[in-house]
């Protein structure tokens, strides 16, 4: 099967070595994009780049780009862009490629967003782990002040724009944009109540945008194309290009950046090479450990935000695809993924806090031979105070973020599709004791 990628945002770091310096990202057209902008008005930018251009937010939630900027109040000052780099989700790891690889596009995408929403602060959140990522966004900082693309008086405009990278202490709701600020303050990374929505009180308070790393490493070439050219790629609304993190039992994994509307058939068996040592598929996650899973059978579906939330009931998130072979334990894999959720919850919501503990011991019991014939259904009882309508995606949710939610992905995944294998196997043991971990 001869699949391409389509490299815009990885292009420059797949082909030279060096693309995290200055001089080579100068040499390959680095920063024209920013003295465009500055050319333009920020609500040009805004709404004939990147609106027209339907970018639509690439951390997970899928959000209009240019329609979140255009949500901050107008004429309320001081307001600030940061730049999510936390990326914290199972088996993602584009941006933390983009970051070590090509960090000056970060840096002058940021510097492009900055000035559409009028902002003179952006800051880069970066996961504390990303130790030589952080290293080399430090320098390219550094490196664009000394340059005149930071600073004051940013490449001879008058428009002022000071950047702060600031390393993450590696929680795991961070990653919620609200759970960031309250990192970014100083505080614990506790998600906050909404409203009030960042774009009105976000950092200290402030209207504030937060935008994930491959958005901002987007928008220099959205600025250079055209919004009206980059919106011809893509299918529907899912416009562009985004990278796919393809993980598990793959012949090659990796990053993959290819045009959305290609299918999971053409991302997995194509570009990562398909299933490892002649094996079948038995299932596959499509965007990351929040997400419900799919089947083989889902393969020829296209890679589309929309038609796989609104047709398969489960979402494309941060784009990590983690395939799975014939010889997987799906129940395994549901409480792996459940004890993740668990340790990471932050405890504020009462349905996360104690739900996610207890549906770690109930799958635990399950994936090892203790289950009972009505845990399933227990479980997805349990789960209605979570998300009343299961069913659903996006989920209906009771708690702040969207972790809460995610403990029941792997839950409603083995109702979805492996129900039958899961009730035989706890009918088979209805007689033993429930064991639970300490």
């Amino acid at each position: 099967m001869s699949v391409t990628e389509t490299r815009i945002v990885t292009r420059r770091l797949r082909e030279h070595p060096d693309a995290h310096t200055l001089e080579r990202y100068l040499a390959t057209g680095g920063y024209e994009a920013l003295r465009r902008a500055l050319q333009m008005t920020p609500d040009a930018v805004r709404d004939e780049q990147v609106t027209a251009s339907g970018l639509r937010g690439r951390g997970g939630a899928g959000f209009g780009t240019g329609q979140k900027w255009s949500f901050l109040p107008a004429g309320v000052h001081p307001r600030y862009l940061v730049v999510n780099g936390d990326e914290g989700e199972p088996c993602t790891f584009k941006d933390h490629m983009l970051i070590e690889g090509d960090p000056h596009q970060i840096v002058e995408g940021a510097a492009i967003a900055a000035y559409a929403i009028g902002a003179h602060h952006a800051f880069c959140y970066v996961r504390g782990e990303f130790a030589l990522g952080i290293e080399r966004l430090e320098r390219a900082v550094a490196e664009a002040y000394d340059a005149g693309f930071l600073g004051r008086d940013v490449c001879g405009s008058g428009y002022d724009l000071e950047m702060v990278v600031h390393p993450g202490a590696g929680a795991y709701v961070a990653g919620d944009e609200t759970g960031l600020l309250s990192s970014l303050e100083g505080g614990r990374a506790m998600p906050r109540i909404k409203p009030p929505f960042p774009a009105v009180q976000g950092l200290y308070a402030a209207p504030t945008v937060v935008n994930n790393v491959e958005t901002v490493a987007t928008l220099p070439h959205i600025i250079l194309m055209g919004g009206d050219a980059y919106a011809r790629l893509g299918v529907g609304r899912s416009t562009g290009t985004r990278i796919f993190s393809v993980s598990g039992h793959v012949r090659r994994p990796g990053n993959y950046e290819v045009e959305l509307g290609i299918t999971f058939r053409d991302l997995i068996e194509g570009l990562a090479g398909g299933v490892r040592d002649g094996k079948r598929m038995k299932f596959f996650i499509p965007g990351g450990a929040s997400s419900p899973w799919l089947l083989p059978d889902h393969l020829d579906e296209p890679l589309d935000m929309d038609h796989v939330t609104q047709n398969l009931r489960t979402m494309l998130g941060s784009g990590a695809v983690m395939v799975f072979d014939e010889d997987t334990d799906p129940a395994l894999v549901a409480w792996r993924l459940a004890r993740f959720f668990a340790h990471e919850s932050c405890g504020k919501c009462t349905p996360c806090r104690e739900g996610s503990d207890w549906l770690e011991k109930v799958l635990f019991r399950i994936a090892h031979g203790r289950g009972r014939p009505e845990d399933l259904d227990l479980m997805l009882s349990f789960g209605q105070t979570i998300v009343p309508d299961l069913d659903r995606t996006p989920f209906n949710q009771t708690t702040i973020c969207a972790l809460g939610p995610s403990t029941m992905s792997p839950v409603v995944s083995l109702d979805r599709w492996f129900r039958d294998e899961i009730l035989e196997r706890c009918g088979a043991d209805r007689r033993r004791i429930p064991v639970v971990p300490a």
